[in-house]
């Protein structure tokens, strides 16, 4: 896997990947960015997320739930001092459907944060990491 970063003038960056996707990324204004895009850090969690994500619809798909929505919320809190590394991410599921199984949907959230997902395995090394879930009513 691989990806190249490309400056883009100021703080700003255009990250494309592998795949030929790209995503612009910026500083802060208060560190010389101008907001253009999602801080690098930010970018960290939305890839928890995403991986997370994936992970607990395949495996809800899988054993037959009737998943309409699923949103996850990512908390974190950084070190005061440099570098702000992520202390803490916590990773609350939100999911909608009919008549979901709340053992599967345990199952799969608790799956991915301890088996599957590479992201938040690689992140657990180093971060207090926790997860919950609530089943949404349609």
């Amino acid at each position: 896997m691989a990806t190249i970063i490309k400056w883009q003038g100021g703080m700003a960056f255009e990250g494309t990947t592998e795949s030929g996707h790209s995503v612009l990324m910026d500083a802060a204004p208060e560190v010389g960015g101008e907001n253009k895009g999602a801080r690098p850090m930010e970018m960290v969690l939305l890839g928890l997320g995403g991986c997370t994500s994936i992970d607990v619809i395949m495996m809800l798909q899988k054993s037959k739930q009737a998943v309409d929505d699923c949103q996850v919320e990512i908390t974190a809190e950084r070190s005061d001092s440099i570098p702000k590394v992520f202390t803490k991410i916590h990773v609350h599921f939100k999911i909608t459907g009919q008549d979901l199984n709340l053992k599967k949907v345990e199952r799969a959230v608790n799956l991915s944060a301890e088996k599957y997902c590479s992201v938040s395995k690689m992140l657990e090394h180093s971060v207090e990491m926790s997860h919950d879930f609530e089943i949404v009513a349609p």
